[in-house]
């Protein structure tokens, strides 16, 4: 069953975990929704501007690729967003926002969504 991803952090640099988690992503044919500060494209679907805070509906998952001390600002917006789960990647472990996001009934994994799909744990 494909879920709908939105990537926090999303870069069109090759070299980042949170590309080479897209391309994973699309290979096992989840949607995703790459979301950051930087300009380009992702497998075919543009990285929409994290600080215009865009409407997106019906997230599945959040996947964390932007440090703790990056995602303050940003801590509303992705509640907002009303996922299922949130899956905080190595380096992007946030206490805070994860118990935030527990209060609001989502799912929080300290994870690697790498290693998640590859074990089809995803």
């Amino acid at each position: 069953m494909s879920k709908k991803t939105a990537i926090i952090g999303a870069t069109p640099n090759r070299n980042r975990y949170a590309y080479l988690a897209a391309n994973r992503l699309v290979s096992k044919n989840h949607e995703i929704v790459p979301l950051g500060i930087k300009k380009g494209e992702v497998f075919g679907k543009e990285i929409l501007d994290l600080r215009k805070t865009p409407s997106i509906a019906n997230i599945d998952t959040v996947t964390m690729y932007i440090g703790p001390q990056n995602q303050g600002e940003w801590e509303e917006y992705i509640l907002s967003l009303n996922p299922k789960r949130i899956i905080f990647n190595p380096g992007s472990e946030n206490p805070s926002l994860a118990t935030k996001a527990k209060e609001n009934g989502i799912d929080v994994q300290f994870a690697c969504t790498l290693v998640m799909l590859a074990n089809d744990l995803y």
